[in-house]
């Protein structure tokens, strides 16, 4: 008689894979939160830390081949599902904001702001509640990024955050005409900051990014004593002077005791892409590039492609090396990020399918990634 598979047989099953980044199987992580079988057909569901999680693709594609082995099952259905678990530090402010992460830089000129739009972009494509906060009270760019104007409606005492492309929005920027300058002294810019937590009218968020003004002045330091922080993502560009200026960064912030999830190296050299219409697949193609020539050879369709080293190469890695955190993603130059910027369409949503946006989805999924490792190591244990 042939053996029927059963409840305890497809979590045994399920136990075969692990989580990557937590290293304990999904089954003993309570990730598997309902698991069925009727007439050989099994129902899974599996509930991970983000929606935005790197493998959740690949961890799909895992539990149907090990569910379709059992014996007697004629159909598997799995479906993926995600409850971001938040900051467990009490909080002032923002309580229905599972996490905060502010965005900064050493210096200005580097793509902070572009930074902030295409990953808070790239996490709400994801399914993932995502606000976005303009800090940055001099230059207040968030706006014209994410083409929206005017200003915010107000209701019950609060004010209502500006939406588009799924990102929810608040920035001085709203608040002023476009002309006139912002200048303010520290305490202004920190009851500013305080005022966008707790006179905005989130609703409840699974991160809020925080765009900081270049530098470690009075934004920063009020940013981090007002809430705890999930942690800071730090933005250069490879050549030396933007390193040195955003080690003087991580320095600030390690003295206020946030937690730095990664650099992103933007403008990692310039992306150049081209075709030469007849080219066979292998056509040489030889490109000056300031000095030195490269060499490259067509596809089958004549096209070529490479990254010229404009500013340099390496530095934002042997940072990450140096202070012992990772090196989130590189982000070539490329017009398509400008125009985008622009025209208030982030290239994520402007040019989805170029290299541009995969790095920024990429990024983002690692942002995340690191987030839900940070949150599910300071959940307590239950004996």
């Amino acid at each position: 008689m042939s053996k029927t598979t059963t409840k305890d047989d497809i979590l045994n099953a399920l136990r075969q894979i692990e989580d990557p980044d937590l290293h304990k199987d999904i089954v003993s992580l309570g990730f598997v939160t309902q698991h069925t079988i009727c007439d050989g057909a099994i129902r899974v569901t599996i509930n991970l830390t983000t929606p935005a999680c790197p493998v959740k693709d690949v961890m799909k594609k895992h539990a149907e081949d090990v569910l379709r082995a059992l014996p007697g099952v004629t159909s598997v259905l799995v479906e993926m599902t995600a409850v971001v678990v938040g900051n467990q530090a009490q909080r002032n402010f923002g309580k229905d904001i599972k996490h905060i992460l502010a965005v900064s830089s050493g210096k200005g000129g580097v793509g902070k702001s572009t930074v902030s739009v295409n990953l808070a972009v790239a996490l709400a494509a994801t399914g993932a509640r995502v606000g976005l906060l303009d800090c940055d009270v001099y230059g207040p760019d968030i706006p014209m990024m994410m083409g929206l104007s005017g200003a915010p409606e107000g209701q019950a005492g609060k004010l209502q955050p500006k939406s588009r492309h799924g990102v929810k929005t608040m920035s001085i920027g709203y608040l002023l005409d476009e002309d006139k300058p912002v200048i303010w002294r520290g305490p202004m810019v920190h009851k500013l900051i305080e005022q966008f937590l707790a006179d905005v009218e989130w609703g409840a968020l699974d991160y809020l990014l925080v765009d900081m003004p270049p530098g470690t002045g009075d934004a920063q330091l009020s940013l981090a004593q007002i809430v705890p922080l999930s942690g800071a993502v730090l933005v250069t560009t490879p050549q030396a002077v933007s390193t040195f200026d955003v080690g003087k960064a991580i320095s600030m912030f390690k003295q206020v005791n946030v937690d730095i999830l990664g650099i992103v190296e933007n403008m990692s050299g310039y992306a150049i892409e081209g075709m030469i219409e007849g080219a066979k697949q292998g056509t040489k193609v030889r490109l000056a590039t300031g000095g030195t020539e490269a060499v490259l050879t067509t596809d089958s369709e004549g096209r070529f492609s490479t990254v010229v080293d404009v500013f340099g190469k390496g530095g934002a890695e042997r940072l990450a090396k140096r202070h012992g955190f990772p090196l989130l993603g590189s982000v070539p130059l490329n017009p398509v990020v400008r125009v985008g910027g622009d025209a208030g369409d982030p290239v994520i949503v402007s040019s989805p399918d170029s290299l541009i946006a995969g790095r920024f989805r990429e990024i983002a999924g690692k942002v995340a990634q690191r987030l839900a490792i940070k949150a599910h190591q300071s959940l307590p244990i239950l004996q």
